[in-house]
């Protein structure tokens, strides 16, 4: 049986990478820092995967085993050099942390796998994620052993998507996840075989795929997200189940979505069916998300190269046109609090010493001067309406 190791015992890492592993016949070896999963699935040895839809499938994933990197960072260095592919799902923030221990584990294997290639995947929530982790790692290695790492190892980027709420289940290693899901990895540049994961689909150009992702997916899911919990709303359904937030949703998704038809040539009708796809994902009445979840990180989140500023301000230059709907989400991300959110705490805390357009500035990054500004600020006023 092949080996994987996976960084991240978290929802997703259990309910879609570890569950796609599974079903491709790797034995999955689990890295992570919660003592409490990791025990569990030691002692366990599976876990079920539950399909939220009408039907509610199980999938039992079994052929698990995990390591505390805190507790027993040797056998995580051992597991990396006897593996045959690496993923992660850990968050953007961790991928520095877990690089030192990924260097390690690569050093190992070529003293004990010489000319064996490894494929290291990072399916996080960004653009460019295996490049990131390939950087850091990069960062911890001498010129020869860079020279080595080029010759054996390959960090393609990846774009994931599959709804995984918070929840709480009685088995702490039960996860429910949507049935619908997407893992894209450019292939062009992966050494030797490409890993024989069932789900994968392979491109030669990962960009259009990241960019639809982000700027539909992400960029939906953000509107009703912040709108939503401007507006009171606990969920992303009961959001969803509104006209209000549904009609501001489809307006930001068209702002994008010609944004993504200009630059990549995509055929308006089949993205126009991707986006009602989408939408009915976000509608699921069987996935309970909360607002908090999904606006989780406000300032990476306003980043000039993430899910609402890229679009907006791509929109102004490629579509020469006013992103009324993505300025109102920026308005409403710019008013959102959450006390156990320590990026919302930040972002109010700069908005009460700066003001909104001035904090927008400064965690954007764009030119004091950008146009984007002036419509977040008549967005400010345009979303009290909504109340």
């Amino acid at each position: 049986m092949m080996k994987a190791v996976h960084f991240g015992a978290g929802n997703i890492g259990r309910g879609f990478i570890g569950a796609l592993l599974d079903k491709s016949d790797y034995h999955t070896t689990f890295v992570d820092v919660n003592k409490q999963v990791i025990d569990a699935i030691n002692d366990k040895k599976q876990y079920n995967v539950i399909l939220a839809d009408e039907n509610k499938d199980e999938l039992i994933v079994k052929n698990i085993s995990g390591i505390n990197s805190i507790e027993n960072p040797d056998q995580v260095t051992q597991s990396i050099a006897d593996a045959d592919i690496i993923t992660t799902a850990v968050g953007p923030n961790i991928l520095p942390i877990i690089a030192g221990a990924i260097a390690k584990g690569l050093r190992l294997r070529t003293e004990t796998k010489e000319n064996t290639p490894l494929t290291i995947i990072a399916c996080e929530n960004m653009i460019g994620g295996s490049q990131l982790l390939k950087e850091k790692v990069y960062e911890l290695i001498s010129a020869d052993e860079k020279e080595q790492f080029e010759r054996l190892f390959s960090f393609p980027n990846a774009a994931v998507d599959r709804i995984v709420p918070n929840q709480t289940n009685p088995d702490p290693l039960t996860v429910s996840v949507e049935p619908y899901y997407e893992w894209v990895v450019e292939g062009k540049d992966i050494i030797g075989e490409k890993p024989p994961v069932e789900g994968i689909h392979y491109v030669d150009d990962l960009t259009p795929y990241i960019e639809r992702k982000l700027f539909t997916v992400n960029t939906g899911h953000a509107v009703a997200a912040y709108l939503g919990h401007y507006l009171g709303y606990a969920t992303i359904k009961e959001a969803m189940d509104t006209e209000q937030i549904q009609q501001i949703v489809k307006g930001a998704l068209h702002e994008s979505g010609e944004v993504l038809i200009k630059k990549y040539n995509f055929d308006r009708s089949e993205h126009q069916n991707y986006i009602g796809k989408i939408m009915n994902r976000f509608m699921n009445p069987h996935i309970s998300d909360e607002v908090t979840r999904v606006g989780r990180g406000p300032i990476r989140k306003l980043g000039k190269n993430d899910r609402l500023i890229r679009p907006a301000t791509a929109y102004i230059d490629l579509i020469n046109e006013e992103p009324v709907y993505l300025a109102k989400t920026i308005a409403a991300a710019l008013n959102y609090t959450s006390e156990h959110d320590e990026e919302a705490v930040n972002l109010q805390a700069k908005v009460k010493e700066l003001g909104f357009v001035k904090a927008l500035q400064e965690v954007s990054e764009l030119e004091n001067d950008h146009p984007l500004f002036q419509l977040v600020l008549d967005q400010l006023d345009e979303i009290k309406k909504l109340k």
